[in-house]
């Protein structure tokens, strides 16, 4: 494998969308003929104190590139903060004082240091260059887009059409944030999916100002515990990097399967296929103790992953249970759901369902460590998850959906 493919397979890992993909392959191949590190930026405004693992497919995405010997810029958007980015919002957002965001980047250059090399990250805020531009060159700035191009944003659309208030600083966003790649000469920028209309301004604003563009790389947004929901602090689905090691582990536990592999896949350089070729169980504790020793220490994953397990033998399912269930979507149904008196049944663990319908109302069911004494309930199934189900004293089954 050449080192120009080497380069771009490890870039590509989890990336949604690679604008342009020419234009990408062209500055690595004149990076490394002239030795010439690319400048790759993303940028964080610190509007809330604490990072969860959702901002960290960014960070990891900049690991990447420090690891393949590229400059990375961490830009702290302390005067981006200040305006708040309207990106998803139905409302105008409260503008944080200056104080308050100063404060809470404080808190991201230690955090982020958990996955970057200190040494090899430049870290940036941008108010260096925005809190000292003359209101006649914000003038110039601002004539570098129309209304009508901001328009084109959905949610400035959707609340024009509904008639919210859009106030004018925040047309200035994207503006700035594009102007950011234009102070430091960035090769590429990083962004969430949500970001792309701002990575774009950037794009064109380097353009009006005789630079050569950024490649624009998307990445997606990383799910919370519950599987659905992007994570967030608001929605409770998030796992804080500081969180306490063990909350951290039984939190990273919880997850589903297939959530698993889309964690290992944007939060770590793991070998994916020997990942899937493991026991999801043990594929689970070892990227729970990887991601734990990452932000807390070697021991402190060891120590995690040892309490975890003591628990999960004190509940007594052990790791070969006595069945493994395999269900189809023919065995669901509408909303893929399945009664438990249907689902005890099918493990074989009971000898009919009436044995079955007995057991759970005399509270001998349990599912995923929860007494279940319904015999009419229904368990919602999701694909990829595995359901530990603990049937009288001494029977267990492992239920998947494929």
């Amino acid at each position: 494998m050449s080192e120009l493919s080497r380069q771009l397979e490890l870039i590509h890992r989890g990336a949604v969308e690679v604008i342009q993909q020419a234009e990408l392959e062209s500055k690595l191949t004149r990076s490394l003929k002239e030795n010439r590190p690319l400048r790759v930026k993303a940028g964080f405004d610190p509007t809330a104190p604490d990072l969860h693992l959702g901002h960290t497919v960014l960070i990891h995405k900049l690991k990447h590139f420090q690891e393949l010997g590229h400059q990375v810029i961490f830009l702290i958007g302390d005067f981006t903060g200040m305006i708040g980015d309207p990106t998803g919002q139905s409302e105008t957002r409260v503008a944080l004082s200056k104080e308050k965001v100063l404060e809470n980047a404080k808190t991201y250059e230690r955090q982020i240091f958990k996955i970057l090399d200190p040494a090899k990250t430049l870290v940036e805020f941008n108010s260096r260059w925005m809190g000292t531009m003359t209101a006649e060159g914000l003038i110039h700035l601002s004539a570098h887009s129309s209304v009508a191009r901001m328009l084109e944003r959905d949610d400035f659309h959707k609340r024009y059409h509904e008639q919210k208030p859009i106030s004018i600083h925040e047309f200035m966003y994207p503006l700035v944030q594009g102007y950011d790649s234009v102070a430091l000469k960035s090769d590429v920028e990083l962004g969430g999916t949500d970001q792309k209309f701002n990575l774009l301004m950037g794009r064109e604003l380097q353009r009006d100002y005789g630079q050569e563009p950024q490649v624009v790389i998307t990445m997606p947004l990383l799910e919370g515990t519950d599987g659905v929901k992007k994570m967030s602090k608001s929605v409770g689905n998030y796992i804080a990097l500081e969180e306490a090691p063990n909350e951290m582990f039984g939190k990273l536990m919880s997850i589903s399967d297939t959530l698993m592999f889309r964690y290992y896949e944007l939060l770590t350089t793991e070998d994916l296929a020997g990942i899937k070729a493991a026991h999801p169980m043990e594929a689970k504790q070892a990227l729970a103790a990887l991601i734990v020793a990452r932000y807390n220490g070697a021991e402190a994953g060891q120590q995690a992953r040892a309490a975890f397990q003591q628990k999960f033998q004190e509940r007594e399912f052990p790791s070969e249970p006595d069945v493994r269930l395999t269900l189809t979507l023919a065995d669901l149904r509408e909303g893929q759901t399945i009664g438990l008196v249907d689902l005890v049944t099918k493990t074989g663990l009971v000898p009919s369902k009436s044995e079955a319908r007995r057991l759970i109302i005399q509270g001998g069911l349990e599912v995923d460590d929860q007494k279940q004494s319904d015999a009419n309930a229904l368990l919602s199934i999701v694909p990829g998850r595995a359901y530990r189900l603990k049937v009288g004293r001494r029977k267990f089954a492992l239920v998947e959906l494929r």
